[in-house]
C-alpha cells in the first residue's frame, strides 16, 4: 500500500462530490481522519485546501478506520455538519455500502450478520470490540459479488454503525477481512493492508430530492485480490 502522503498531494484530486452543504472524497488508506494520542499525519491537516472560498474548512460528518478506504463525507459549515450528524445518528438513514476481501467465505450467497458488539475491554482507550449477547445490537447485510483464490469480495452495508462492526462481524462467522490485524489473521506489521473500502455512500440530504449518490473506484491496494475474485474494472 503506498504512503498515505504520497495519496494526499493533490486531495483535491480525491473529491468525488461537491454541493454547497456537503463535500464526499475518496479517503486514502492508512490515514486517520482525526488526530490520536501518538500524534502524526491525519486526513484533517489537509482540509484546509477543501475550504472552496468558505471561512473554515470542512469537517468529517461520520468515521471511516485509518486503513479504511473510501467514500467519506464532509459538512462544509457548522449547520450542514449538524444535519449530516443527524443522518449518520439515526440507523438505516444514510446506505452505506462497503467492498471487503474476505478469507473464505459465507456459503450463502446473500444474508444478514445479526451479532450484538461489545467492548473487549473497559478502558475508555480502547477500541477493540467482541461479538457479547449483552452489547449492543449491530446488523450487517451482505451480498457474494465473486470469489476466487480461497477470497470473497463482498458487498457489505452496515444498519447500525457500531465500531468495526464489520470487521467483528466478518470475524466472527469465520470469515475474517484480508489484511486485519486485530480481527484477522495478518500480522501487526507488513501484512496485505486491510482490504475493506467505503464503495458507496446515499445521502438523503434534501427532503424533496432524491439522495446523493456517491462511489469511490476500486483502490490499488485492493485491485490484485478484487480481479482474482472476477472484478473487471
Amino acid at each position: 500500500m503506498p504512503p498515505a502522503d504520497a495519496l494526499l498531494t493533490d486531495i483535491g484530486a480525491r473529491l468525488l462530490y461537491r454541493d454547497a452543504l456537503v463535500l464526499v472524497i475518496d479517503k486514502p488508506a492508512g490515514l486517520p481522519v482525526h488526530p490520536g494520542p501518538k500524534g502524526g499525519e491525519t486526513l484533517t491537516d489537509h482540509l484546509e485546501r477543501l475550504r472552496f472560498g468558505l471561512p473554515r474548512r470542512p469537517e468529517a460528518a461520520h468515521r471511516l478506520d485509518r486503513d479504511t478506504s473510501g467514500c467519506l463525507a464532509l459538512g462544509r459549515h457548522a449547520k450542514a455538519l449538524a444535519r449530516l450528524n443527524k443522518l449518520f445518528a439515526a440507523s438505516g438513514t444514510v446506505e452505506k455500502t462497503y467492498w471487503a476481501l474476505v478469507e473464505g467465505g459465507p456459503e450463502a450467497e446473500a444474508g444478514a450478520i445479526d451479532l450484538a458488539l461489545a467492548r473487549r475491554s473497559d478502558d475508555p482507550r480502547s477500541w477493540w470490540m467482541k461479538a457479547d449477547p449483552a452489547g449492543d445490537p449491530a446488523l450487517t447485510r451482505f451480498t457474494v459479488l465473486g470469489r476466487g483464490g480461497g477470497l470473497t469480495w463482498l458487498a457489505l452495508s452496515p444498519v447500525t454503525g457500531r465500531t468495526h462492526q464489520l470487521r467483528v462481524h466478518c470475524a466472527a462467522l469465520g470469515f475474517p477481512i484480508l489484511g486485519d490485524p486485530i480481527y484477522g489473521t495478518a500480522p501487526r506489521n507488513g501484512g496485505p493492508g486491510l482490504q475493506l473500502h467505503a464503495r458507496a455512500l446515499a445521502l438523503p440530504l434534501y427532503p424533496k430530492k432524491p439522495p446523493i449518490r456517491v462511489e469511490a473506484p476500486a483502490p490499488a491496494h485492493m485491485r490484485m485480490g478484487l480481479e482474482a475474485c472476477g472484478f473487471g474494472g
